[in-house]
């Protein structure tokens, strides 16, 4: 599975963490920024991410900021995205099982690591479950302005 994966300066050593972690579960993956702790603005690298997984370049996408608020807000507003802020497995479990969201959203700050990777690995095991929940994932995709 090919993964898209970017963070901000706040979300920088979870990001080197997911790094490291990727492999283990047979995963690739794209480092779409950010590279150091020097501020940078969050959207733009929402954005990249959003855009290769929408294209359908990536299975996946995992972004991290400070909160995870801001890379959520800014990758849903990419049309065929939908980004989910977990904050523990059993919402990473059920954002892919019931919403088959394509981008994991994460805290880098007032998380310790291995829970992250914790979050990351539940989510990446996880498949969408289809049957009743395809009528209510169109309707989400309604929603969408083109």
């Amino acid at each position: 599975m090919r993964i898209a994966l970017g963070c901000d300066h706040r979300g920088l050593g979870v990001k080197q963490a997911i790094m490291r972690l990727l492999p283990e579960l047979s995963c690739s993956y794209c480092d779409f920024g950010c590279y150091s702790n020097e501020p940078v603005d969050y959207p733009d690298i929402a954005k990249d991410v959003a855009q290769a997984v929408a294209s359908g370049d990536f299975a996946q996408g995992i972004l991290i900021c400070s909160t995870g608020i801001g890379m959520s807000i800014a990758a849903n507003k990419i049309k065929g995205v939908r980004a989910a802020l977990c904050n523990d497995a059993f919402a990473a479990r059920r954002a892919r099982q019931h919403n088959d969201a394509n981008i994991l959203c994460l805290r880098g700050e007032n998380m310790d690591v291995d829970s992250a990777l914790g979050i990351a690995r539940a989510y990446l095991s996880t498949d969408f479950e289809g049957g009743r929940h395809i009528l209510r994932l169109n309707k989400i995709k309604a929603l969408e302005i083109t």
